[in-house]
Formats: C-alpha cells, sequence, structure tokens
C-alpha cells in the first residue's frame, strides 16, 4: 500500500497557506448544504421523491440503496446537471439552483465521476492542472502575449498540480499519460484534479468502483486525510458497505428515490428498512 505524503504546506498553492484556502476559516453557516423536499421525475418516474437532508460542514456523508435508489440523479442536481421539479438545496445559505453548471466548480464543489472522466491522453500533471481553470486569472490575450499575471498564474499552476502530485503519491507517474496507467491509479488522478478545483464540498460518486481490496483500503485512508488536511465536507455514493460504515460520519439512505433511513453509520446498518431494502435480510 502507497501511503500519502504528508502535505507540502511549505509549497501550498494557496493563498493563506492552508491546504485549501477556502476552508480556512469556518463559515457562518451550520450546515454546508441544505436538501429539502427534492423531487425529480423522469416521465412518469419519480427519480427522487421529496428527499431533504443537510451536510455539516467537514464531515464525511454517504448515500447508500440499490441501484436505481436515486443516488446518481442527487448527485446530477447538485452538479446542476440536472434541475429538480420540486424543492430547494442551498448551499452556504445560498440557492444552489440559481447557478448554472459551469459555474459550480468555481462555487467550491468539486467531484468525481463513476466512470472515469479524464483526457486519455494527457499526462497526470495535465489533467489536474484543467482543475484549476476556475481558479486561474488569465485569458486568452494574457496566456498569449505571456504577461505578468498570465505567468503568475501558470507559476501558481503548476505548484499546486506538484503538490498534490506529490499529495497522493504520484510522482513517478506524474508525465506519463492517463490512458498508460492501471484504473486504481487512474481513480487517484481524478481525485487530484477534483482538489485542484480547491471545493469546500467534495461529491464522490462509486470511488471504490473497480478498486481490488488492498485499493479500496487505501482509499478509506485517503478520504480520511483529505477531509482533514483540506477541510472540506465529503459526500460519498458508494455500493462498498465496508468502507461506507467505516469512514462515514452520517449516513442516508435512498430507496425507489425516497429517503428511508438516516443518522450514524450503526442506526442506518440497523434500520430495519435498510436492512430490507439494500442488505438483503431482516433487521435483528
Amino acid at each position: 500500500m502507497q501511503m500519502l505524503a504528508p502535505y507540502p504546506t511549505a509549497r501550498s498553492p494557496h493563498a493563506d497557506g492552508s491546504p485549501s484556502g477556502n476552508g480556512a476559516t469556518k463559515n457562518l453557516h451550520d450546515s454546508l448544504l441544505d436538501v429539502k423536499d427534492v423531487v425529480v421525475r423522469f416521465g412518469g418516474v419519480i427519480a427522487l421523491d421529496q428527499v431533504s437532508f443537510s451536510i455539516p460542514q467537514e464531515k464525511v456523508v454517504s448515500l447508500i440503496g440499490p441501484n436505481g435508489a436515486g443516488k446518481t440523479t442527487l448527485f446530477n442536481c447538485l452538479s446542476r446537471l440536472y434541475t429538480p421539479d420540486e424543492g430547494e438545496i442551498r448551499y452556504l445559505g445560498e440557492s444552489l439552483l440559481k447557478v448554472p453548471a459551469q459555474k459550480i466548480a468555481a462555487l467550491g464543489i468539486g467531484r468525481t465521476f463513476q466512470n472515469l472522466a479524464l483526457f486519455q491522453n494527457l499526462s497526470v500533471t495535465e489533467n489536474i492542472r484543467i482543475g484549476m481553470h476556475t481558479r486561474t486569472s488569465g485569458n486568452v490575450f494574457t496566456d498569449a502575449l505571456l504577461l505578468r499575471a498570465s505567468r503568475r498564474s501558470i507559476a501558481r499552476s503548476n505548484a499546486s498540480a506538484s503538490s498534490l502530485v506529490d499529495y497522493l503519491g504520484l510522482q513517478s507517474v506524474a508525465d506519463t499519460k492517463v490512458k498508460d496507467l492501471p484504473f486504481g491509479t487512474q481513480k487517484r488522478v481524478e481525485l487530484a484534479r477534483a482538489l485542484a478545483t480547491e471545493p469546500k464540498l467534495l461529491l464522490l460518486d462509486e470511488p471504490a468502483c473497480g478498486l481490488n481490496h488492498e485499493e479500496v483500503d487505501e482509499l478509506g485512508l485517503i478520504i480520511q486525510k483529505i477531509r482533514q488536511d483540506f477541510r472540506l465536507s465529503i459526500i460519498l455514493v458508494e455500493h462498498h458497505m465496508g468502507l461506507v460504515m467505516s469512514i462515514s460520519d452520517h449516513i442516508v439512505a435512498l430507496n425507489f428515490g425516497r429517503r428511508i433511513a438516516e443518522g450514524t453509520p450503526e442506526e442506518v446498518q440497523k434500520h430495519p428498512d435498510v436492512v430490507a431494502a439494500y442488505l438483503g435480510g431482516e433487521a435483528t
């Protein structure tokens, strides 16, 4: 198992020297994200039915449920790929539904995907740098002329990418094209790119999918360390119950688009509706 390197604070790309400039000071809101009575319909199918929950700051919250429960639909609402038919989603006290999808990363919401969304013919470092586009100040004119602002922005982007490469143990493959890497390493590259957006809220869509047992164990350590070092909140959609139960502070269980249980891992795994719908048995 390849352990994470300590975050290189001396080389931190953020203005305040912390792993995440956005998380250095505690926000005044008690919760980072509030989902209230969200309904999503696809024709006659109700994908989400009056779903409500809140995400505390600097916590790991997992969404669980069988296939078709509505987890990815909810993620797509948070990413603004979908717009709910009813309900409200508030982020840092403001309506998220007023924000277009292309502004979500700049707002402080990062995401990974179950099916990797990397640029296969670009290197690891180049993929990570792409995640920084919302935090750079250059434009076509200044970049073409390499003006001072553009040079500063490029230097900051390079430093950030280098820090994240070190942090996630990708030094040996930093210049390798993503298509030439094993699947588990590609997952870490996508995670690094999501962190490059400097998120306050990180959405992880089935990050353990396709990983072997050792890689899943390492992933759990990575997620916990990221939450602590970057001082952010994480929403995890995951079917690997061992991972979910070991790293979650809070769990929301969905089934057929409805919330059927919510609470600590101990509370949720004993809930009779969760046992019946997801774990495949009866509560004891």
